[in-house]
Order: structure tokens, then sequence, then C-alpha cells
């Protein structure tokens, strides 16, 4: 392995979600922020809510209504 190539690692990281939970993790950056955690994803908190990412849902629904319309 050769020397100094590889970056900082912290195992302290400190991980900040849009939902305001925090903890600590293992990272080469020393402050991470997250838009989603485990305490607010759908999977985990057995929620069905749409998550739109910079409208991705609304382009969704105007292509499949442009294909309709073609055929």
């Amino acid at each position: 392995m050769k020397e100094k190539i590889h970056p900082q690692f912290y195992s302290d990281a400190k991980v900040i979600c849009a939902c305001g939970n925090t903890f600590t993790t293992g990272s080469t950056k020393k402050v991470l922020k997250v838009e989603m955690c485990s305490k607010c994803h759908p999977f985990f908190t057995g929620e069905k809510k749409m998550l739109d990412t910079a409208g991705r849902v609304e382009r969704f629904k105007r292509r499949y209504k442009a294909k309709e319309t073609k055929e």
C-alpha cells in the first residue's frame, strides 16, 4: 500500500439528516448532511409517502401521458 495517498478517515463523523436526526459513523468527511435516514425513510417507517426529488414524479407523469396520447 502506498503511503500518503489515502484521505483522512474520521471514525466519529457526524451525520445530520433533514428530519433533525443525528448519529455518528465512520467517513472521510467530518460532517455529512443527508436528506433521508432510517428514522424518516418510508421503507423503515412503514409509511407510504411520495418522495419528489427535483420534479421526477411530474416528469414521469408527463412522459406517461404523452405515451398514452400517441397510441
